[in-house]
Protein backbone atom coordinates (compact mmCIF):
# COMPACT_ATOMS: atom_id res chain seq x y z
CA UNK A 1 0.00 0.00 0.00
CA UNK A 2 2.57 2.18 1.21
CA UNK A 3 4.75 1.94 -2.20
CA UNK A 4 1.35 2.39 -4.68
CA UNK A 5 0.80 5.71 -2.24
CA UNK A 6 4.51 6.64 -3.11
CA UNK A 7 4.32 6.11 -6.47
CA UNK A 8 1.03 7.91 -6.99
CA UNK A 9 2.69 10.74 -4.97
CA UNK A 10 5.99 11.15 -6.72
CA UNK A 11 4.69 10.43 -10.22
CA UNK A 12 1.89 13.29 -9.88
CA UNK A 13 4.75 15.51 -8.81
CA UNK A 14 6.94 14.83 -11.32
CA UNK A 15 4.83 15.06 -13.91
CA UNK A 16 3.54 18.66 -12.79
CA UNK A 17 7.26 19.47 -13.04
CA UNK A 18 7.50 18.63 -16.32
CA UNK A 19 4.08 20.33 -17.14
CA UNK A 20 5.44 23.12 -15.45
CA UNK A 21 7.89 23.43 -17.52
CA UNK A 22 6.66 22.57 -21.22
CA UNK A 23 3.86 24.71 -20.50
CA UNK A 24 5.64 27.35 -18.62
CA UNK A 25 7.96 27.70 -22.17
CA UNK A 26 4.46 27.99 -24.20
CA UNK A 27 3.48 30.96 -21.33
CA UNK A 28 6.66 33.00 -21.83
CA UNK A 29 7.26 32.87 -24.98
CA UNK A 30 3.79 33.97 -25.68
CA UNK A 31 3.90 37.02 -23.28
CA UNK A 32 7.37 38.13 -24.18
CA UNK A 33 5.38 38.75 -27.83
CA UNK A 34 2.45 40.42 -26.01
CA UNK A 35 0.25 37.76 -26.79
CA UNK A 36 -2.96 37.63 -24.12
CA UNK A 37 -2.82 34.64 -22.33
CA UNK A 38 -6.02 33.12 -20.11
CA UNK A 39 -4.79 30.26 -18.22
CA UNK A 40 -1.94 28.53 -17.31
CA UNK A 41 -3.15 25.22 -15.17
CA UNK A 42 -1.91 22.41 -14.31
CA UNK A 43 -3.86 18.94 -14.71
CA UNK A 44 -6.27 18.02 -16.93
CA UNK A 45 -9.21 20.59 -18.08
CA UNK A 46 -11.99 20.49 -15.08
CA UNK A 47 -12.85 21.56 -11.45
CA UNK A 48 -10.20 23.31 -10.11
CA UNK A 49 -8.50 25.69 -7.98
CA UNK A 50 -7.24 29.36 -9.00
CA UNK A 51 -5.77 32.26 -8.61
CA UNK A 52 -5.76 35.18 -10.88
CA UNK A 53 -2.33 36.56 -11.36
CA UNK A 54 -1.60 40.08 -13.62
CA UNK A 55 -2.75 38.90 -16.49
CA UNK A 56 -3.05 35.37 -16.31
CA UNK A 57 -5.44 32.93 -14.20
CA UNK A 58 -3.19 30.44 -12.80
CA UNK A 59 -4.12 26.89 -10.61
CA UNK A 60 -4.27 22.92 -10.36
CA UNK A 61 -6.84 21.01 -11.73
CA UNK A 62 -8.77 17.99 -10.03
CA UNK A 63 -6.81 15.63 -12.12
CA UNK A 64 -3.15 17.04 -11.73
CA UNK A 65 -2.00 14.68 -15.03
CA UNK A 66 -1.20 16.76 -17.70
CA UNK A 67 -1.46 20.83 -18.47
CA UNK A 68 -1.97 23.36 -20.55
CA UNK A 69 -2.12 27.33 -21.26
CA UNK A 70 -4.98 29.21 -23.32
CA UNK A 71 -3.68 31.90 -25.80
CA UNK A 72 -5.76 34.00 -26.95
CA UNK A 73 -6.38 33.41 -30.68
CA UNK A 74 -5.20 29.72 -31.03
CA UNK A 75 -8.60 28.80 -32.61
CA UNK A 76 -8.08 27.28 -36.66
CA UNK A 77 -9.51 28.50 -39.71
CA UNK A 78 -9.99 31.30 -41.83
CA UNK A 79 -11.46 34.60 -39.48
CA UNK A 80 -15.16 35.02 -39.87
CA UNK A 81 -15.23 38.64 -42.32
CA UNK A 82 -18.48 39.94 -39.56
CA UNK A 83 -15.72 39.96 -36.62
CA UNK A 84 -15.22 43.56 -37.69
CA UNK A 85 -18.52 44.24 -37.94
CA UNK A 86 -19.68 42.66 -34.63
CA UNK A 87 -16.63 44.51 -32.54
CA UNK A 88 -17.31 47.92 -33.76
CA UNK A 89 -21.79 47.16 -32.94
CA UNK A 90 -20.15 45.74 -29.49
CA UNK A 91 -18.12 48.91 -29.22
CA UNK A 92 -20.61 51.35 -30.10
CA UNK A 93 -23.20 49.95 -27.89
CA UNK A 94 -20.67 49.80 -25.01
CA UNK A 95 -22.59 46.73 -23.55
CA UNK A 96 -24.25 44.18 -25.76
CA UNK A 97 -25.97 40.95 -26.03
CA UNK A 98 -25.88 37.73 -28.88
CA UNK A 99 -29.28 38.75 -29.48
CA UNK A 100 -28.62 42.87 -29.49
CA UNK A 101 -26.27 41.85 -32.19
CA UNK A 102 -28.08 39.41 -34.10
CA UNK A 103 -30.63 42.50 -34.78
CA UNK A 104 -28.21 44.82 -35.33
CA UNK A 105 -26.06 42.65 -38.05
CA UNK A 106 -28.89 41.47 -39.37
CA UNK A 107 -27.45 37.57 -38.50
CA UNK A 108 -28.57 34.21 -36.99
CA UNK A 109 -28.37 34.06 -32.98
CA UNK A 110 -25.74 31.17 -32.78
CA UNK A 111 -23.60 33.02 -35.40
CA UNK A 112 -23.75 36.08 -33.33
CA UNK A 113 -22.93 34.28 -29.97
CA UNK A 114 -19.96 32.48 -31.63
CA UNK A 115 -18.72 35.55 -33.00
CA UNK A 116 -19.28 37.48 -29.56
CA UNK A 117 -17.01 34.41 -27.84
CA UNK A 118 -13.74 34.37 -30.74
CA UNK A 119 -13.39 38.08 -29.66
CA UNK A 120 -13.83 37.46 -25.97
CA UNK A 121 -11.27 35.31 -26.51
CA UNK A 122 -9.25 37.47 -27.92
CA UNK A 123 -9.42 39.94 -25.42
CA UNK A 124 -11.23 42.70 -27.16
CA UNK A 125 -14.45 42.33 -25.30
CA UNK A 126 -14.92 41.43 -21.31
CA UNK A 127 -17.37 38.41 -21.35
CA UNK A 128 -20.18 37.68 -19.69
CA UNK A 129 -20.55 37.16 -15.88
CA UNK A 130 -23.12 34.42 -14.59
CA UNK A 131 -25.52 36.58 -13.73
CA UNK A 132 -25.88 38.10 -17.05
CA UNK A 133 -25.82 37.24 -20.65
CA UNK A 134 -24.08 40.60 -21.59
CA UNK A 135 -20.63 41.86 -23.04
CA UNK A 136 -18.68 44.97 -22.59
CA UNK A 137 -16.35 46.19 -25.04
CA UNK A 138 -12.61 47.19 -23.65
CA UNK A 139 -12.26 49.67 -26.56
CA UNK A 140 -13.05 53.46 -27.09
CA UNK A 141 -16.53 54.07 -28.36
CA UNK A 142 -14.86 56.60 -31.47
CA UNK A 143 -12.58 53.49 -32.33
CA UNK A 144 -15.97 51.90 -33.77
CA UNK A 145 -15.97 54.39 -36.37
CA UNK A 146 -13.09 52.10 -38.10
CA UNK A 147 -13.86 48.39 -37.53
CA UNK A 148 -10.88 46.93 -39.65
CA UNK A 149 -8.72 49.34 -37.64
CA UNK A 150 -10.55 48.14 -34.62
CA UNK A 151 -9.95 44.64 -35.37
CA UNK A 152 -6.87 45.10 -36.23
CA UNK A 153 -5.83 46.44 -33.00
CA UNK A 154 -7.48 43.63 -31.12
CA UNK A 155 -5.82 40.73 -33.00
CA UNK A 156 -2.63 42.51 -32.34
CA UNK A 157 -2.70 40.64 -29.03
CA UNK A 158 -3.63 37.23 -30.12
CA UNK A 159 -1.76 33.96 -31.51
CA UNK A 160 -3.52 34.65 -34.78
CA UNK A 161 -2.12 38.00 -34.75
CA UNK A 162 1.51 36.61 -34.83
CA UNK A 163 3.83 36.40 -38.08
CA UNK A 164 4.37 32.90 -38.92
CA UNK A 165 7.83 32.57 -37.36
CA UNK A 166 6.46 34.12 -33.87
CA UNK A 167 3.39 31.97 -34.23
CA UNK A 168 6.07 28.29 -34.25
CA UNK A 169 8.67 30.21 -31.72
CA UNK A 170 4.79 29.88 -29.03
CA UNK A 171 4.69 26.76 -30.40
CA UNK A 172 8.25 25.37 -30.15
CA UNK A 173 8.87 27.00 -26.65
CA UNK A 174 7.32 23.70 -25.06
CA UNK A 175 9.93 21.42 -26.35
CA UNK A 176 13.13 23.48 -26.58
CA UNK A 177 12.27 23.92 -22.39
CA UNK A 178 12.29 20.43 -21.97
CA UNK A 179 15.39 19.92 -23.74
CA UNK A 180 17.17 22.56 -22.46
CA UNK A 181 16.23 21.94 -19.00
CA UNK A 182 17.17 18.08 -19.31
CA UNK A 183 20.45 18.95 -21.12
CA UNK A 184 21.34 21.44 -18.05
CA UNK A 185 20.09 18.74 -15.35
CA UNK A 186 22.53 16.21 -16.95
CA UNK A 187 25.44 18.70 -17.50
CA UNK A 188 25.16 19.30 -13.75
CA UNK A 189 24.69 15.73 -12.58
CA UNK A 190 27.99 14.17 -14.46
CA UNK A 191 30.29 17.50 -13.95
CA UNK A 192 29.39 17.90 -10.30
CA UNK A 193 28.78 14.51 -9.03
CA UNK A 194 30.03 12.58 -11.62
CA UNK A 195 28.84 9.07 -13.76
CA UNK A 196 29.83 5.64 -12.67
CA UNK A 197 32.32 4.08 -14.22
CA UNK A 198 34.06 0.94 -13.56
CA UNK A 199 37.82 1.40 -12.57
CA UNK A 200 40.83 -0.85 -13.56
CA UNK A 201 40.70 -1.24 -9.43
CA UNK A 202 40.03 -5.12 -8.77
CA UNK A 203 36.97 -5.89 -6.77
CA UNK A 204 36.74 -9.53 -7.25
CA UNK A 205 38.97 -11.90 -8.96
CA UNK A 206 36.19 -14.79 -9.78
CA UNK A 207 37.01 -17.89 -7.98
CA UNK A 208 38.49 -20.83 -10.62
CA UNK A 209 38.88 -17.63 -13.08
CA UNK A 210 42.20 -16.87 -14.69
CA UNK A 211 42.93 -14.32 -12.78
CA UNK A 212 42.40 -15.78 -9.50
CA UNK A 213 44.68 -18.80 -10.64
CA UNK A 214 46.96 -17.17 -11.66
CA UNK A 215 47.63 -14.93 -7.92
CA UNK A 216 45.37 -12.00 -8.80
CA UNK A 217 44.14 -10.38 -5.61
CA UNK A 218 40.94 -7.96 -4.67
CA UNK A 219 42.60 -4.39 -4.60
CA UNK A 220 44.98 -4.69 -7.22
CA UNK A 221 44.96 -2.00 -10.20
CA UNK A 222 45.70 -3.37 -13.51
CA UNK A 223 48.16 -1.57 -15.52
CA UNK A 224 48.95 -3.32 -18.71
CA UNK A 225 47.81 -6.37 -20.47
CA UNK A 226 49.70 -8.08 -23.02
CA UNK A 227 52.30 -5.51 -22.82
CA UNK A 228 49.73 -2.88 -23.67
CA UNK A 229 49.12 -0.30 -20.86
CA UNK A 230 46.13 0.56 -19.72
CA UNK A 231 44.61 3.74 -18.28
CA UNK A 232 40.82 3.04 -18.39
CA UNK A 233 38.39 0.63 -18.56
CA UNK A 234 37.54 0.30 -21.68
CA UNK A 235 41.30 0.37 -22.90
CA UNK A 236 41.22 -3.41 -21.26
CA UNK A 237 37.96 -4.11 -23.13
CA UNK A 238 39.42 -3.29 -26.55
CA UNK A 239 42.58 -5.65 -25.26
CA UNK A 240 41.23 -7.99 -24.45
CA UNK A 241 38.76 -8.36 -27.73
CA UNK A 242 41.32 -8.96 -30.34
CA UNK A 243 42.77 -11.82 -28.02
CA UNK A 244 41.39 -15.43 -27.96
CA UNK A 245 39.70 -17.90 -25.51
CA UNK A 246 42.34 -19.90 -23.75
CA UNK A 247 45.30 -18.34 -24.02
CA UNK A 248 47.85 -16.94 -22.12
CA UNK A 249 49.05 -13.44 -21.87
CA UNK A 250 50.77 -11.08 -19.11
CA UNK A 251 48.91 -9.19 -16.96
CA UNK A 252 50.91 -6.09 -14.93
CA UNK A 253 48.79 -5.14 -11.52
CA UNK A 254 49.67 -2.57 -9.26
CA UNK A 255 49.65 -4.02 -5.63
CA UNK A 256 50.13 -1.27 -2.57
CA UNK A 257 52.33 0.61 -5.00
CA UNK A 258 54.58 -2.01 -6.54
CA UNK A 259 53.59 -3.00 -9.83
CA UNK A 260 53.68 -7.37 -10.63
CA UNK A 261 53.44 -9.15 -13.49
CA UNK A 262 51.04 -12.70 -13.25
CA UNK A 263 50.53 -15.13 -16.62
CA UNK A 264 46.81 -15.40 -16.95
CA UNK A 265 45.23 -17.95 -19.00
CA UNK A 266 41.68 -16.58 -20.55
CA UNK A 267 38.50 -17.67 -20.33
CA UNK A 268 35.45 -17.88 -22.16
CA UNK A 269 32.31 -15.45 -21.90
CA UNK A 270 28.96 -16.33 -22.98
CA UNK A 271 29.21 -14.96 -25.88
CA UNK A 272 32.40 -16.44 -26.67
CA UNK A 273 35.55 -13.75 -26.36
CA UNK A 274 38.18 -13.82 -23.96
CA UNK A 275 37.50 -13.23 -20.82
CA UNK A 276 39.74 -12.24 -17.62
CA UNK A 277 38.01 -13.14 -14.75
CA UNK A 278 38.30 -10.42 -12.65
CA UNK A 279 34.84 -7.80 -11.44
CA UNK A 280 36.27 -4.22 -11.07
CA UNK A 281 35.11 -1.58 -8.63
CA UNK A 282 32.63 1.53 -9.66
CA UNK A 283 33.26 4.94 -8.97
CA UNK A 284 31.71 8.40 -10.19
CA UNK A 285 33.95 9.92 -12.56
CA UNK A 286 33.22 13.65 -12.70
CA UNK A 287 33.20 15.20 -16.32
CA UNK A 288 34.35 17.98 -17.62
CA UNK A 289 31.55 20.61 -18.78
CA UNK A 290 32.33 20.21 -22.51
CA UNK A 291 32.78 15.88 -21.68
CA UNK A 292 28.87 16.81 -19.88
CA UNK A 293 27.70 18.42 -22.20
CA UNK A 294 28.67 15.88 -25.06
CA UNK A 295 27.23 13.05 -23.09
CA UNK A 296 24.56 15.04 -22.95
CA UNK A 297 23.83 15.04 -26.63
CA UNK A 298 24.36 11.06 -26.77
CA UNK A 299 21.10 11.15 -24.31
CA UNK A 300 19.39 12.91 -27.08
CA UNK A 301 20.57 10.98 -29.52
CA UNK A 302 19.38 7.68 -27.84
CA UNK A 303 15.59 9.05 -26.97
CA UNK A 304 15.50 10.23 -30.61
CA UNK A 305 16.75 6.66 -31.85
CA UNK A 306 14.21 4.86 -29.41
CA UNK A 307 11.32 7.10 -30.45
CA UNK A 308 12.37 6.55 -34.20
CA UNK A 309 11.75 2.93 -33.39
CA UNK A 310 7.66 3.41 -33.31
CA UNK A 311 7.90 4.40 -37.01
CA UNK A 312 10.01 1.27 -38.41
CA UNK A 313 7.91 -2.22 -38.54
CA UNK A 314 11.33 -4.07 -37.65
CA UNK A 315 11.61 -2.70 -34.14
CA UNK A 316 7.81 -1.57 -33.72
CA UNK A 317 6.77 -4.22 -31.07
CA UNK A 318 10.62 -4.10 -29.42
CA UNK A 319 9.59 -0.04 -28.92
CA UNK A 320 6.52 -0.88 -27.46
CA UNK A 321 7.52 -3.54 -25.23
CA UNK A 322 10.52 -1.22 -23.33
CA UNK A 323 7.64 1.72 -23.52
CA UNK A 324 6.02 2.97 -20.02
CA UNK A 325 2.63 4.66 -19.49
CA UNK A 326 2.60 6.83 -16.75
CA UNK A 327 1.90 4.12 -14.51
CA UNK A 328 5.23 2.54 -14.88
CA UNK A 329 7.12 5.62 -15.06
CA UNK A 330 5.48 6.68 -11.37
CA UNK A 331 6.51 3.31 -10.07
CA UNK A 332 10.28 3.92 -11.58
CA UNK A 333 10.07 7.60 -10.20
CA UNK A 334 9.62 5.66 -6.96
CA UNK A 335 12.22 3.52 -6.88
CA UNK A 336 14.55 6.64 -8.55
CA UNK A 337 13.80 8.98 -4.89
CA UNK A 338 14.83 6.22 -3.08
CA UNK A 339 18.29 5.81 -3.82
CA UNK A 340 18.62 9.20 -3.74
CA UNK A 341 18.44 13.08 -5.10
CA UNK A 342 20.94 12.04 -8.16
CA UNK A 343 19.13 9.50 -9.40
CA UNK A 344 15.65 11.36 -9.60
CA UNK A 345 17.21 14.24 -10.98
CA UNK A 346 18.18 12.05 -13.69
CA UNK A 347 15.51 9.82 -14.22
CA UNK A 348 13.49 13.75 -14.18
CA UNK A 349 15.81 14.74 -17.02
CA UNK A 350 15.46 11.87 -18.57
CA UNK A 351 11.49 12.17 -18.70
CA UNK A 352 11.70 16.15 -19.97
CA UNK A 353 14.06 14.70 -22.78
CA UNK A 354 11.09 11.96 -23.59
CA UNK A 355 8.82 14.59 -23.52
CA UNK A 356 10.55 17.38 -25.49
CA UNK A 357 11.40 14.57 -28.19
CA UNK A 358 7.42 13.36 -28.57
CA UNK A 359 5.74 16.77 -29.03
CA UNK A 360 8.61 17.06 -32.01
CA UNK A 361 6.37 14.46 -33.70
CA UNK A 362 4.39 15.90 -36.69
CA UNK A 363 0.89 14.40 -34.83
CA UNK A 364 -1.33 16.99 -34.16
CA UNK A 365 -2.25 17.86 -31.56
CA UNK A 366 1.38 17.61 -30.19
CA UNK A 367 3.74 20.77 -30.84
CA UNK A 368 5.54 19.30 -34.26
CA UNK A 369 2.19 18.59 -35.86
CA UNK A 370 0.76 22.23 -34.85
CA UNK A 371 3.74 23.54 -36.18
CA UNK A 372 3.25 21.20 -39.62
CA UNK A 373 -0.11 22.61 -40.16
CA UNK A 374 1.62 26.04 -39.32
CA UNK A 375 4.25 25.53 -42.12
CA UNK A 376 1.64 23.73 -44.85
CA UNK A 377 -0.58 27.02 -44.25
CA UNK A 378 2.60 29.16 -44.67
CA UNK A 379 3.22 27.72 -47.83
CA UNK A 380 0.05 27.42 -49.64
CA UNK A 381 -0.60 30.66 -48.59
CA UNK A 382 -4.03 29.16 -47.43
CA UNK A 383 -5.73 28.19 -43.87
CA UNK A 384 -6.65 25.08 -43.37
CA UNK A 385 -10.50 24.81 -42.87
CA UNK A 386 -11.47 24.76 -39.11
CA UNK A 387 -13.64 21.83 -39.34
CA UNK A 388 -10.68 20.05 -41.60
CA UNK A 389 -8.01 20.99 -38.63
CA UNK A 390 -9.99 19.84 -35.94
CA UNK A 391 -10.43 16.47 -37.80
CA UNK A 392 -6.52 16.16 -38.19
CA UNK A 393 -6.18 17.02 -34.35
CA UNK A 394 -8.97 14.65 -33.26
CA UNK A 395 -7.59 11.91 -35.34
CA UNK A 396 -4.09 12.37 -34.27
CA UNK A 397 -5.81 12.54 -30.34
CA UNK A 398 -7.59 9.21 -30.95
CA UNK A 399 -4.38 7.37 -31.75
CA UNK A 400 -2.29 8.79 -28.99
CA UNK A 401 -4.61 7.90 -26.14
CA UNK A 402 -5.47 4.58 -27.72
CA UNK A 403 -1.56 4.07 -27.65
CA UNK A 404 -1.43 5.74 -24.04
CA UNK A 405 -3.97 3.49 -23.20
CA UNK A 406 -2.30 0.42 -24.10
CA UNK A 407 0.80 0.98 -22.83
CA UNK A 408 -1.60 1.68 -19.14
CA UNK A 409 -3.28 -1.64 -19.93
CA UNK A 410 0.02 -3.24 -20.28
CA UNK A 411 1.56 -1.52 -17.09
CA UNK A 412 -0.86 -2.34 -14.95
CA UNK A 413 -1.46 -6.44 -16.16
CA UNK A 414 2.79 -6.59 -15.55
CA UNK A 415 2.32 -4.73 -12.11
CA UNK A 416 -0.92 -5.95 -10.78
CA UNK A 417 -0.82 -9.47 -12.36
CA UNK A 418 2.80 -10.40 -12.87
CA UNK A 419 4.01 -8.83 -9.82
CA UNK A 420 6.25 -6.01 -11.52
Amino acid sequence: MMATLSAIFWGVLTFSILVILHEGGHFAVARSFGVKVHEFMVGLPGPAIRWQGKNTVFGVTAIPLGGYVRIAGMEPGPEDPLLADVLACATRRRRVTAADVSEDLGIELSESEALLATLADWGALKPPSRDEDIYESLHAEESAADPKALLDNARSITYRGLSMWKRIAVLSAGVVVNLASAVLVFVLVLSLYGIPSQTLTVDVAASGGGAAAAGIMSGDTVTALDGKPLKVWQDLLDTLAALKPGQTVSVTVDRDGSPRSFDVTLGKSDSGTALLGVQVTIENIRLSPVAALKESFMWIGLVFKAIGGFFNPNTFQQSVGGSMSVVGVSVEVSKAVSRGPIDYAFLVALLSLSLGVMNILPIPPLDGGKVALELIEGVSRRQIPRKVAYGISLAGALLLFTFIGYLMYADVVKLMVKGG
